[in-house]
């Protein structure tokens, strides 16, 4: 594939609001994962709630998408310059030229949730107020993001569950081959809500502690929530030095939640991503490994990745510092790679005490400093959906 720019990224998480505090928390090696006190919530778990977002609606013109996962959206799109720098975009190769390209697994389904506790008590009926579309239907992030950002160009939502937002990458590179449009926002948004929570407690899926990915005694996931966005472009005529070199996509169908006991759609996943970005194994200085603390999806992964990458390629998940944003993970992870890039540091894997010595991966507990060339990110959903991507900087090569 053609290298496509990041020509401006941003994040929002439990780590902070914009870049430079996502930076900071990564260098501290800290973790935003607090005990549970969101809604109604009686679980013994951490999350990662991102504070003041149910506290700061949507402007009025707004009204009709208001939920908690589009005042996220439009908490992270304010951060960086990010929604500036859409605009100087548009206004240079059109409005209509600029497509949106978004993942989320549960988009505004807090809001079902609450109407549902307001129902008429005798009909069963919703308040009136309630509006599905704006809300929990899942266009409505990109239909909000497209709308605030004063867009016109196609737009598309991607829901397959924790793949979603690294998908997006490489629909929106499709589309850029294709010369439907010559510039995309991609990224992703999910938000804390009641069905994810106990969702997956129901899965028996959570740990009661903070998650610790690649661990000895690591026991379940914790939830996250996050908005993080980049804008592509084609790197042609751009001072641009970030770019997405490789995507990977694959479907293993093994299982509706559980991986495949090899990681045999994860390895097809990096596989692809590599020879899009005409790389070798080698060439990858850093992996963020998908790592979401359960003990099947680590020892998965680093099969997967052993077969590809080999057990010296340096890793770490991040999210024991972010939790596990769902829909939002891997643009949130794709940013963290971008920082990384920039910054010259592989990141620690907090929470971590003892690396499982069961998975044969070179699993980082501490930042390192370290000029990188290329990295990877790997996303891996519900049902099998893999996806890998390979970010890199101009001109350098291993």
């Amino acid at each position: 594939m053609k290298p496509l720019a990041l020509t401006a990224y941003t994040a929002t998480s439990c780590l902070g609001t914009g870049l430079e505090a996502t930076l900071a928390s990564l260098r501290a090696r800290h973790t935003g994962l607090a005990p549970c006190t969101f809604e109604s919530v009686t679980l013994d778990t951490h999350v990662g709630e991102v504070p003041g977002v149910g506290r700061t609606p949507l402007p009025p013109e707004f009204t009709d998408y208001e939920c908690r996962n589009n005042r996220l959206a439009n908490l992270g799109l304010a951060q960086d310059g990010f929604a500036a720098a859409a605009l100087r975009c548009a206004a240079r190769v059109g409005a209509d030229r600029v497509g949106v390209f978004l993942g989320t697994s549960t988009s505004g389904i807090l809001e079902t949730e609450l109407a549902y506790r307001r129902r008429d008590p005798a009909s069963g009926a919703l308040p009136a107020d309630f509006r599905y579309r704006g809300a929990h239907n899942t266009f409505s992030l990109a239909a909000f993001v497209r709308d605030a950002l004063q867009l016109t160009g196609p737009a598309v939502v991607i829901s397959s569950a924790c793949s979603s937002s690294a998908k997006v990458f490489a629909s929106a590179r499709r589309a850029l081959e294709a010369d439907l449009i010559d510039a995309a926002v991609v990224g992703g948004v999910d938000s804390l809500c009641l069905t994810t929570l106990y969702g997956f407690h129901s899965l028996q899926l959570v740990s009661p502690l903070p998650c610790r990915p690649f661990d000895a005694a690591r026991d379940g996931i914790s939830i996250g929530e996050a908005a993080a966005f980049a804008l592509l472009e084609r790197p042609a005529a751009l001072d641009a030095t970030l770019l997405l070199l490789g995507t990977g996509e694959s479907s293993d169908a093994y299982h509706m939640s559980a991986p495949h006991p090899q990681g045999r759609g994860a390895r097809a996943a990096m596989l692809q991503a590599l020879e899009s970005a005409g790389l070798v194994p080698a060439d990858i200085d850093y992996i963020n490994f998908h790592g979401t603390a359960t003990p099947s999806n680590d020892e998965s992964e680093a099969r997967a990745v052993a077969a590809v990458l080999g057990s010296k390629t340096p890793g770490s998940s991040t999210k024991g510092a972010t939790g596990h944003t769902l829909g939002a993970a891997g643009a949130l992870e794709a940013v963290i790679c971008a920082l990384a890039l920039k910054d010259g540091f592989m990141p620690a894997g907090v929470n971590t005490s003892e690396v499982d010595p069961s998975l044969q991966v070179n699993y980082l507990r501490d930042n390192v400093p370290r000029r990188l060339t290329h990295v990877m990110s790997n996303s891996f959903g519900f049902g099998g959906s893999n996806c890998s991507l390979i970010f890199g900087t101009r001109g350098r090569r291993s």
